[in-house]
């Protein structure tokens, strides 16, 4: 039997070194591709598109996918694969360029010094009388406040440290992965008003979500120690605007570093915004690509789902000599059962398997001795709740 041929659709460039873990001989990529298998994007908007009927996965090369409509895929059983962490320590650089940029209040020194006119003699001049505006403050013994300790966030708070710095974190979702490794230095806030209240700067790495959106608010800024830095390499709208400039309106702040220019931050002298620099660096794409080629390959090839942000992890050694059943559905009872008598039905063994559940969706992988008619597929995809169902 022939190898599957599989069709890519790239939205957005992929970084040829993520492109070329998709073999030649099996998968055909393209930006212009009909009935596509899978898509890739970074930040293409999926949201007014017409996903294909075809499609059987998408993959972001990047941690956030408010560009992907995670809902309507979900319910088509269709995972959505992310990269966490392949873009961590780029924006932990950032992070930390971010924190020294407002420490030594470096955006409007250097506006300063490239203003300066005349000649060697008058700029020093001018140099010595100016630079008592631009005093700043070091970083070692004061307090930076972590929210998410996620991939970004474990290693912003352990980069903090190794500066000086003392660090709260809070995540009421940390994972034991990630525990591993967040330095036993980091000191658990209690709350986010905890966190607020005892921070120099806080950095946010968290989703944006109902729960998150304007996660750092008035209320919450009215708990900062005066001439506080809030940091924000997240979303935008994770920090509440109006509320950041009135804060540094009335001296509460000392400054806002953000990676999201908007008209009203971008003229502010207490504002630092980048250009959406967080993970805008050779050595991410390249990460970032690789990463989310190699998820989608095996989801393709295996049916193994891994950093699905709407599916549960669930990889399961291929079974030699056996065809791969990979089915996903609703998370409901008596599921696997009814499966289970599909499978009875056409007197066929069950050689391993495996079924887990996240929310109101599960996913299934079953491998069984020889080969399966198409007619099973029919049935499987009968039962009510079945999304998906494909052979490998």
């Amino acid at each position: 039997m022939a190898e599957a041929r599989y069709r890519i659709l790239t939205l957005n460039n992929i970084s040829p070194r993520g492109l070329e873990r998709l073999p030649a001989a099996r998968y055909e990529i393209g930006a212009e591709l009909d009935a596509p298998d899978a898509i890739l994007v970074r930040s293409a908007d999926l949201h007014a598109l017409t996903i294909p009927a075809s499609v059987r996965a998408v993959g972001r090369a990047g941690a956030g996918v408010n560009n992907i409509p995670v809902g309507s895929l979900s319910a088509r059983g269709i995972p959505v694969f992310n990269t966490p962490g392949a873009n961590a320590n780029a924006v932990k650089e950032l992070v930390l360029a971010g924190l020294l940029l407002a420490a030594r209040n470096l955006g409007p020194a250097w506006l300063f010094a490239r203003a300066l006119e005349g000649d060697d003699a008058a700029i020093e001049a001018a140099v010595e009388q100016g630079k008592r505006h631009f005093v700043g403050f070091e970083l070692p013994g004061r307090t930076l406040g972590v929210v998410g300790l996620g991939a970004v966030g474990v290693e912003v708070a352990n980069a903090a440290l190794a500066l000086g710095m003392k660090v709260l974190g809070y995540d009421p979702q940390l994972t034991v992965q990630r525990a591993w490794q967040l330095s036993a230095s980091v000191e658990q806030a209690l709350s986010l008003e905890d966190l607020f209240a005892r921070a120099d700067a806080v950095s946010v790495h968290v989703p944006l979500n109902e729960h998150t959106r304007h996660l750092v608010n008035a209320a919450r800024l009215a708990l900062m120690r005066p001439g506080a830095t809030i940091l924000n390499f997240a979303r935008a709208a994770i920090v509440e605007e109006a509320a950041v400039l009135a804060a540094l309106g009335a001296g509460r702040l000392h400054a806002y570093v953000c990676d999201f220019p908007k008209a009203a931050l971008k003229g502010h002298p207490g504002v630092i915004t980048l250009p959406h620099l967080g993970a805008s660096t050779g050595e991410a794409e390249e990460n970032c690509a690789v990463m989310v080629a190699e998820q989608v390959r095996d989801f393709l090839e295996n049916g193994n789902i891994r950093n699905s942000v709407n599916y549960p992890e669930a990889v399961l050694p291929r079974v030699p000599n056996t065809t791969r059943l990979a089915i996903a559905n609703s998370n409901v009872p008596n599921m696997v059962g009814q499966i289970s008598t599909c499978l009875a039905a056409q007197r066929l063994n069950i050689a391993d398997l495996l079924n887990k559940s996240r929310g109101e969706y599960a996913y299934t992988l079953i491998d069984v001795d020889g080969r399966l008619g198409a007619t099973l597929l029919d049935s499987i995809r009968a039962i009510d709740g079945v999304l998906s169902a494909r052979m490998l």
